[in-house]
């Protein structure tokens, strides 16, 4: 028996196409899981539909199950929530995270999905990759009692870091963007807003994730003698300029990067990968974090949606795609 699925692929950089996938027979350490939900990272995967993956990245920014190869056709993504419908008893029936592109059932080792809490609904649950990075970033930032911090950039990754810190004792925390929109989701994550112009300087700790030249200038801006800016923003192909003359040396400023793609060095030694996301997934119990989730979209809509969130014609900060019985419409040949 032929178990076929349904899957997105960049077909070509700003082309997107919806292909029939056929699925292999689970292993005995296998699970095979029914999408209910995949989220879009608008950093990353709009990149990545772009065609802005740079060559000499090609290796680093693979998704565990992606197909093809950047520039195109390429299956990408890794915010999948599920149900197991196959696979060990342990896991059957549960609600899984897996790091997934959007398909609407795929077969992957059972090591590879992580089981929602219970006080986390699904459709939340998309967002753990993006709170792991978040989680990533704070290891890395190490920020202190009575901080005070400026989040520059106030996208999804942005947004997670403040919700996070807005739960460290004392922290003092101000989310900067340039879209007064953004206020609205800083009040609903318990954090101050302000537009760049306005924002509160002599920082301990100011994390960039903008991706833009004038944010990670600002963010130098803001920073007290001897501060650190974290830049987690990922710029695929473009070129930086940065102010590093004026007072960049006397003020013994540091500039440091932070990149979900390994464990930081701070919790190397005592937290796997596995730790890291179950962790996420914990922290998705509270309901402030639904404000990331500023859209949602059918399955089938994939191809005409990813150009418009490339483009920013379709504003959002995690974009949801909600998967229903009908989008396998494919079955089984025996």
């Amino acid at each position: 028996m032929t178990r076929r699925a349904r899957a997105f692929w960049v077909e070509a950089p700003g082309k997107g196409a919806i292909r029939e996938v056929e699925l292999p027979v689970p292993g005995p350490d296998d699970v095979l899981v029914r999408a209910l939900f995949t989220g879009v990272s608008r950093g990353t995967e709009t990149l990545v539909f772009a065609g802005r993956v740079p060559g000499n990245q090609y290796a680093a920014m693979r998704a565990p199950f992606q197909e093809g190869d950047f520039p195109g056709p390429v299956k990408y993504g890794y915010l999948g929530v599920g149900v197991v419908e196959e696979g060990p008893q342990r896991l059957l029936g549960r609600t899984v995270f897996c790091l997934h592109p959007h398909q609407t059932r795929y077969v992957v080792p059972a090591a590879s999905v992580t089981p929602v809490p219970d006080a986390v609904p699904a459709g939340r649950a998309v967002l753990a990759g993006t709170v792991e990075t978040a989680v990533n970033a704070l290891w890395d930032a190490a920020p202190l009692l009575g901080d005070r911090v400026a989040v520059v950039g106030g996208g999804m990754v942005g947004c997670s870091v403040a919700a996070l810190l807005a739960r460290f004792p004392g922290v003092r925390v101000q989310l900067i963007d340039a879209d007064p929109a953004r206020e609205e989701v800083a009040d609903a994550l318990g954090v101050d807003f302000a537009l760049p112009g306005d924002a509160h300087g002599d920082r301990d700790l100011v994390v960039h994730a903008s991706a833009t030249e004038q944010g990670l200038a600002r963010a130098l801006e803001l920073l007290r003698t001897e501060g650190t800016v974290l830049e987690l923003s990922w710029y695929g192909d473009r070129h930086v300029a940065l102010p590093l003359g004026e007072a960049f040396h006397s003020r013994r400023l540091t500039l440091r990067s932070s990149q979900v793609g390994t464990v930081s060095p701070a919790r190397a030694a005592t937290r796997t990968y596995a730790d890291r996301l179950a962790l996420a997934l914990d922290l998705l119990a509270d309901p402030a974090l639904d404000a990331l989730v500023t859209g949602e979209s059918a399955f089938g809509e994939l191809p005409q949606l990813m150009p418009r969130l490339a483009s920013g014609e379709t504003p959002a900060l995690c974009h949801r795609i909600r998967y229903d019985e009908e989008d396998d419409g494919t079955g089984t040949d025996a």
